[in-house]
């Protein structure tokens, strides 16, 4: 029992640290508990109509979906564009119409929270089934990749708010996360045929990393209330 509730607690950990980094980041105007809560929960929750859809067309798919072809369309379409997808519509559908969404920095806040509620809730069922050690890997590993994506579809979903609602740019940011995540999904698991493909994985996930680091700058360092912007004015 106690080894279950480490492992657990190496599951969600990692998680409420990123969440509470990104939060911390957002020193200018911090968004309200309670929304960043729901958005967590919302995100938990877009797990189960992204597995139920990858699912089904895994199984119309399934005769298709053999060698490098195989894990091509799985990491691209069954996995990511599924994950991202429905990440994404519930950022949309709620996070995004709020009055308290109300600078660029708040697409990244807001897309991160739901990102991590997905992470967390696959991280437990991984961990259910491998254990600690799988809790390590994925905390070094899955969970910062998760938050990489959310980074970069919220920082286009903050532009899009404020540039007349953009809705090219609320794609570029869906397909910017589709992307990186299929492109760290393909290489892992292609990895079982070409082990040098982990190399690409990880490679992804930094440049995921430097990426997120560099978009949440730009939205910090622009953002209008922050005071040295203001003393422009």
């Amino acid at each position: 029992m106690i080894y279950l509730l480490i492992s657990l607690g190496l599951a969600v950990a990692p998680c409420l640290a990123l969440g509470v980094f990104i939060y911390w980041r957002d020193k200018f105007d911090r968004e309200p508990l309670k929304l960043l809560m729901i958005s967590f929960l919302l995100g938990a929750l877009s797990a189960f109509p992204a597995a139920f859809t990858g699912i089904a067309l895994q199984e119309v798919l399934g005769p298709y979906l053999s060698g490098l072809w195989g894990h091509f369309v799985t990491a691209f379409i069954i996995v990511a564009l599924f994950e991202e997808g429905w990440k994404f519509v519930f950022v949309d559908a709620y996070a995004y119409r709020k009055k308290a969404f109300d600078e660029p920095y708040d697409g990244i806040t807001y897309a991160v929270m739901v990102s991590l509620g997905f992470a967390t809730l696959e991280n437990i069922l991984y961990v259910l089934q491998g254990g600690m050690s799988v809790a390590v890997l994925r905390m070094f590993t899955a969970v910062p990749a998760h938050v990489t994506f959310g980074v970069i579809m919220g920082y286009f979903m903050g532009l899009a708010k404020f540039k007349n609602n953009s809705t090219g740019l609320k794609f570029i940011g869906l397909f910017g996360a589709v992307f990186m995540h299929g492109f760290y999904d393909f290489a892992l698991f292609s990895a079982e045929q070409i082990p040098l493909m982990v190399i690409g994985a990880l490679l992804s996930l930094l440049i995921g990393v430097v990426l997120s680091l560099r978009a949440i700058h730009l939205h910090r360092k622009n953002s209008p209330f922050n005071p040295a912007n203001k003393m422009q004015v």
